[in-house]
């Protein structure tokens, strides 16, 4: 059995004469949890719709489970939260779920799906009736009905409060935990550096940044030192930017050591003295440009 989840190839998405995704090459391996990063048209959600077979390659290929994507999802090989998913209006939640489960030959066993996604109280509830975190969770059980392999999700937190998301990505490792690759978008990337195996930046449709998540922040120069202060002296050796909130400033400097010297030499008491090194936040804003 090969060990490889999704395969993207030299994969170019246009939308009309909009570049989406501009040759991107893309391996995921079995098991793996991986969140794809980067600023609204990044490549992202147009990335996630050809690995479903929802938009038509320009040029390139993809290969799901060692599928085209099509069989993939017809055989349940795939299950998808997308960012803007729909559920029929006029109907009780355990109706939707019944009757997606019915359209897989063997789905995951009722009880363990809604034990899993948090729904067995919500099953005789009107679809209507739903807060946005509860139709997330509803959305993730008909991702899960058919047991698939794979799952893509497409910013599955955007409408959960922050015990939802808590309560969402304590699911997702367990799913992990059981051999479901998992591939995600967000814009949430503290979530993303607690949860993902690997994380992928994209920016203008190319990937820019692939690896751990301490990878790819130690791969942004510069560190942060953050203290309480008064007046300092200017300039400090080694400060490429100085960033003050009332009587907190932040440094981003080259050198650590260098700059805490120049702070001593020069009197400044190192009061709530904290040093770090670039957030994840901090390394895709880098890697991008600056926008998220």
């Amino acid at each position: 059995m090969s060990t490889t989840a999704l395969e993207v190839s030299g994969l170019t998405v246009r939308h009309g004469d909009v570049l989406a995704v501009d040759g991107l090459d893309l391996r995921i391996g079995r098991g793996e949890t991986v969140a794809l990063l980067g600023p609204n048209g990044a490549g992202k959600s147009s990335t996630v719709g050809a690995v479903l077979g929802l938009l038509r390659p320009a040029v390139g290929s993809v290969r799901v489970l060692g599928r085209r994507p099509a069989d993939a999802v017809r055989a349940g090989c795939v299950g998808a939260m997308l960012q803007h998913g729909g559920l029929p209006g006029d109907a009780r939640v355990g109706e939707v779920v019944h009757l997606v489960r019915s359209s897989y030959p063997d789905p995951w066993p009722l009880e363990d799906l809604t034990a899993t996604t948090g729904t067995g109280g919500l099953l005789g509830r009107d679809v209507g009736a739903l807060s946005g975190g509860q139709r997330q969770r509803v959305l993730l059980a008909l991702a899960l009905a058919g047991q698939p392999p794979l799952l893509l999700l497409d910013e599955p937190t955007s409408a959960m409060d922050a015990e939802g998301r808590r309560a969402f990505w304590t699911t997702m490792r367990d799913l992990a935990a059981r051999g479901t690759t998992v591939v995600f978008a967000t814009h949430h990337l503290e979530e993303a550096d607690a949860v993902a195996d690997r994380v992928v930046v994209l920016a203008g449709g190319r990937v820019v940044a692939d690896g751990a998540s301490a990878q790819v922040r130690s791969a942004v120069g510069g560190r942060t030192v953050r203290l309480t202060a008064g007046r300092l002296p200017d300039p400090l050796p080694g400060v490429t930017a100085v960033d003050r909130q009332g009587g907190t400033v932040a440094l981003t400097t080259t050198d650590v050591d260098v700059t805490l010297r120049a702070l001593l030499a020069a009197g400044v008491p190192l009061a709530d003295l904290e040093v770090r090194g670039a957030s994840l936040e901090d390394a895709v804003l880098t890697l991008t440009g600056g926008t998220r």
